[in-house]
């Protein structure tokens, strides 16, 4: 049986994960991203009328590429992206008190003011969701652990580019990392 989840809206951060144009335009496995997009943006309005904190991610680059990591690797990620690639989907929406965080690689917290950000408002618990599971939510949920923040992952508001890997990152490493729960089981706990 599941241990109960209970969320405390003031120490509580939903962080969307890369929920922006290129990437919401690609195939993603086991859940389509307009799924994950219409599951995020539904938790989005219900965080921030509780007063729970809003974290909306988006990686970027400069146009030259010149701050994107390049080191050698089998499979690099290709360069090239199209304009307006990283722009955020509106049906998140933003509000004044929303967090908006640029990062430049796989995880939010390196090379961003996002910890500090959290801690300021006093945030303990991080609520994850975004495309990819196995990329920029494993590696951020990961950092955010290591700092000590409780971590619930919101397995049908995230998806990855391969099931496998998906599925893989959720049984295996989200359950060590915090609590995996559905859309809905984590709206009922903040309520």
């Amino acid at each position: 049986m599941a241990t109960p989840l209970e969320l405390t809206p003031a120490k509580t951060a939903l962080v969307v994960i890369d929920l922006q144009a290129g990437i919401l335009a690609r195939s993603t496995a086991p859940h389509a991203s307009s799924d994950v997009l219409d599951r995020s943006a539904t938790m989005c309005d219900r965080f921030s009328a509780a007063g729970a904190q809003i974290v909306l991610v988006r990686v970027s680059f400069a146009a030259d590429g010149s701050d994107a990591l390049s080191q050698p690797c089998d499979e690099p990620t290709p360069r090239a992206r199209p304009a307006g690639w990283d722009v955020l989907s509106p049906a998140l929406g933003s509000g004044e008190r929303d967090i908006h965080i640029t990062k430049h690689q796989w995880g939010a917290f390196f090379g961003t003011e996002l910890d500090l950000q959290l801690r300021r408002r006093g945030v303990t618990t991080l609520v994850m969701c975004g495309i990819s599971t196995n990329f920029g939510v494993e590696s951020t949920a990961r950092d955010g652990w290591e700092r000590g923040y409780a971590i619930v992952f919101a397995e049908d508001a995230m998806a990855s580019f391969d099931a496998a890997a998906h599925a893989f990152a959720v049984k295996s490493i989200f359950v060590r990392l915090g609590h995996v729960r559905s859309t809905s089981e984590i709206l009922a706990a903040l309520a």
